[in-house]
């Protein structure tokens, strides 16, 4: 990758909200319970609490806080200009209050439960919702335009406690001149990778520190099972594994596609029209591939904090992230996609974006109670 097409893509992540969502490198995170939400352009900031405005009228009748991670999309893209709409259009200014990654936010919200920093939280996602349920850090509300939004998205909060607003998919990439010029096929699935025919060609995130590394462990405890991911992890390890802090580190420096050595890495389904649109040359085929089989599925919520002392105006600021227009957004500012089914995508993502018609899950309950553990073992196993 030149540095002019480095730069290009890292003025892009500076507009987006990862995921799956997306810092100034994450990897300085200690906290083994809270990885970061790194996405395919965007690895956040300082964790410290950061507040930004949106413009919207000097004659607003009040304002709210929009609490959210620290990614968030940069002053001047589409979202931000909406949410100034929305301010002009019912009165309700806008400010954002940037809380950290997924887990440090959640973090504070818990400390600041009932007396919450701000009204509304956009970014906790399925490994963390469970966590933020037990913690009764939102209060329930049933969205308007909530039928939009498919079951298998609404059922992962089942008394309406958080309202979807976006999905998106960690899977292995792979750069496709690369493997074509090693002669090697593109992997189809989990197994594929630990197959000598892959030996020191795949590159993946520490679960501990990333949120595509979490994923990426939850699809291989989804593939073999609570007894047989750790021998997967082994053959893996054995297979020349090399294992990063964060999605920046993996993508930017190991992969093949980015200058690294490495053509396989653990990104998004959205990664390649990601490469479309921000390539030095205009391309009609995408120069990464995505293996749909070993995609895990994450989705982030919006909700009312509880304790909100703005409960109508932050209700309607939910119901407003999950109309069209601002569903239709998310792809080109945050390369997530939007959990309202009437939303159109653009045509780049309808033709480059991978998105699994099944795509694997671990029941977020599950995922709270064993989180930690799971994380230990691996710790224990791969980097002991």
């Amino acid at each position: 990758m030149t540095p002019i097409r480095s730069a290009a893509l890292i003025a892009a992540a500076l507009v987006t909200v990862a995921s799956c969502g997306g810092s100034d490198d994450a990897t300085d995170a200690t906290d083994t319970t809270a990885p970061e939400t790194d996405s395919p352009v965007a690895e956040g900031s300082s964790p410290e609490t950061e507040p930004a405005s949106i413009d919207a009228p000097d004659d607003a009748d009040s304002t709210i806080t929009l609490l959210t991670y620290e990614s968030f999309p940069s002053e001047g893209t589409a979202i931000n200009d909406l949410l100034a709409e929305f301010a002009e259009q019912t009165g309700i200014d806008v400010e954002i209050l940037i809380a950290g990654d997924t887990g440090t936010m959640l973090s504070k919200a818990e400390l600041t439960a009932g007396n919450p920093e701000g009204d509304v939280m956009w970014g906790i996602d399925s490994t963390f919702i469970s966590r933020a349920i037990d913690s009764q850090i939102f209060e329930p509300y049933e969205a308007a335009g909530l039928g939009a939004i498919p079951s298998e998205l609404t059922d992962l909060v089942r008394n309406g406690e958080a309202t979807p607003v976006d999905f998106g998919d960690v899977c292995v990439n792979y750069d496709i001149a690369a493997l074509e010029s090693l002669g090697i096929d593109p992997p189809t699935s989990l197994d594929d990778l630990a197959d000598p025919a892959y030996k020191d060609l795949l590159v993946v995130q520490n679960p501990a520190y990333s949120s595509p590394g979490l994923a990426f462990l939850l699809a291989t405890i989804d593939e073999y099972g609570g007894e047989g991911w750790q021998e997967y992890w082994t053959n893996l390890v054995d297979n020349g594994v090399a294992i990063v802090d964060g999605w920046t580190a993996a993508y930017y420096e190991q992969f093949s596609y980015a200058g690294g050595d490495r053509p396989l890495v653990v990104s998004y389904g959205s990664s390649p029209p990601f490469e479309v649109l921000y390539a030095e040359t205009e391309l009609d085929t995408a120069p990464t591939g995505v293996a749909e089989s070993t995609c895990y599925r994450q989705v982030e919520f919006a909700g009312v904090l509880a304790g909100t002392e703005h409960p109508d105006e932050a209700r309607q600021l939910v119901d407003f992230m999950i109309t069209p227009a601002f569903q239709e957004a998310l792809p080109l500012d945050v390369f997530v996609f939007p959990a309202n089914a009437d939303a159109e995508l653009d045509p780049v993502f309808d033709e480059f974006a991978v998105i699994p018609e099944t795509s694997r899950e671990i029941d977020p309950a599950t995922i709270e109670a064993t989180r930690e553990i799971w994380i230990d073992e691996w710790t224990d196993l791969v980097l002991g």
